[in-house]
């Protein structure tokens, strides 16, 4: 398992500086979501912690267990799968061993798709196997970045459900971004709103799992959906 350590860290491209002196530590094994406005710095914060962005001042560190190689996974608003390869072998190309392909394809309820190229599926099937892509290596953190938003009502609550679940099953770190201050809240135990760069409310989701929506729920929403919209 591994804890992530970011001492004020920073980002810039040429002179427009996206972020400014992060300081976070994420727990191993909680679920963050990470809100705020369009170009707010959020997405840029989760492709620095993928390693897929070089940061500009500070540290990045990761503790634990598995510090030294942590498994990093992350999964995008598109599915991102090979359309000449078959779902199974889409899987078992980040899979530790084949047979955890299956596996993660059954966790995910479409092992009878294993066949199937990726333009035979719906919207929502594609997140499913890309889901089920990124769970079969085992991952110490896994990362979303708006992975549902273009799934439509119905679909994303499922999707919720099952990342949940799988969460609760397997203990990785979850960072989730997302537009969505309901879909923060109801998956994650912690909220940090990003505005102009700046880590503006960090709020712990002190609600039991399954969540449902009842008074202490709304509250959560309207603080930070306050927030970010400056109330």
């Amino acid at each position: 398992m591994v804890n992530i350590e970011l001492k004020q860290v920073g980002k810039s491209y040429g002179n427009k500086e996206v972020l400014q002196n992060i300081d976070l530590s994420i727990e191993q094994g909680s679920f963050t979501a990470i809100v705020g406005r369009s170009g707010c710095g959020k997405s840029t914060l989760l492709r620095i912690i993928a390693k897929l962005e070089p940061i500009t001042k500070g540290e990045l560190q990761f503790t634990g267990k598995e510090a030294n190689d942590p498994k990093i996974r992350i999964m995008f608003q598109d599915d991102r799968l090979l359309p000449w390869k078959t779902i199974i072998k889409n899987i078992e190309l980040g899979a530790v061993h084949p047979s955890v392909a299956k596996e993660s394809l059954e966790k995910v309820g479409l092992i009878e798709k294993q066949q199937d190229w990726p333009d035979q599926l719906s919207g929502g099937q594609k997140q499913r196997i890309a889901l089920a892509r990124a769970l079969a290596s085992n991952p110490d953190i896994l990362l979303f970045d708006e992975p549902l938003g273009a799934l439509d009502a119905l679909t994303r609550i499922e999707m919720q459900n099952l990342i949940e679940e799988l969460w609760q099953q397997q203990h990785f770190t979850s960072l989730l971004v997302t537009h969505d201050v309901t879909e923060a809240v109801r998956l994650a135990d912690r909220v940090i709103v990003i505005d102009r760069g700046i880590i503006q409310l960090d709020e712990r989701i002190d609600l039991p799992r399954p969540r449902e929506r009842n008074d202490r729920f709304t509250y959560y929403e309207r603080k930070i959906l306050n927030q970010i919209l400056g109330v």
